[in-house]
């Protein structure tokens, strides 16, 4: 077992050498599917908040590793988000369209107003999430799925990348998700993160465990903030 104290960080400096992923949350989606229970339907950013929170955008190009391979979710909403940042920050990585750090599906569902989503649903929602962990909607997915979906994502990127840098732009619910793979800890209790639009969360996998450096660490947004 390696020594624990080889992997203190005494410093604000993440060391290069680690297995270590960088999971981006998308922006704000556009007004009327705000309203909505969207899913996994493939909704655009707001374009008001784009144009008010660009300095978020800068923020976060700072602080993400220059050599990082990048990775994204099908979603349009995950990819504008992170070109929107490699723009702001002159990245030229190519990014990497995998399905597997898509949100959860919600079937027949998508698209269902907030206020009429109760009456869809078979089994008691947690105080955080919209649905039970367990909750299957018609043609789609629980959230145990998508917890082992991702976290076969992230097993198999540490194996083909180990000691690199990845920026993952995804979703709330599968980055909830990817905390509980991490952690080993049920989809229910990992329900209870927060985890904001344009936030970061980093997990990092050493010598065979996983640990977590940060979650909803959010950029620094500027006066323009919407």
């Amino acid at each position: 077992m390696p020594d624990p104290q080889e992997h203190f960080l005494d410093g604000p400096e993440l060391p290069a050498g680690v297995t270590r992923f960088w999971l981006v949350r998308h922006a704000i989606v556009e007004a009327h599917a705000r309203k909505t229970m969207y899913g996994s339907l493939d909704v655009p950013l707001c374009p008001h908040h784009l144009s008010n929170q660009k300095a978020a955008y800068h923020a976060l190009a700072r602080r993400l590793p220059r050599h990082a391979l990048w990775f994204s979710s099908p979603l349009q909403r995950a990819q504008h988000t992170g070109h929107t940042i490699q723009q702001a920050g002159g990245f030229s990585t190519t990014m990497t369209i995998d399905p597997a750090f898509a949100e959860q599906s919600i079937g027949q569902w998508n698209g269902t107003p907030h206020a009429d989503f109760p009456a869809l649903l078979s089994k008691p929602t947690g105080p955080f999430w919209s649905i039970a962990a367990d909750e299957c909607p018609p043609e789609g997915e629980t959230m145990l799925d998508v917890r082992h979906r991702i976290g076969h994502a992230l097993d198999k990127l540490t194996q083909h990348h180990a000691g690199q840098d990845m920026v993952i732009l995804s979703h709330g619910g599968a980055i909830r998700m990817a905390l509980s793979h991490c952690l080993a800890i049920p989809a229910e209790t990992a329900l209870r993160f927060c985890i904001q639009n344009l936030s970061l969360t980093i997990i990092e996998h050493i010598a065979g465990q996983w640990r977590v450096v940060a979650v909803n660490e959010l950029p620094d947004f500027g006066t323009n903030a919407a």
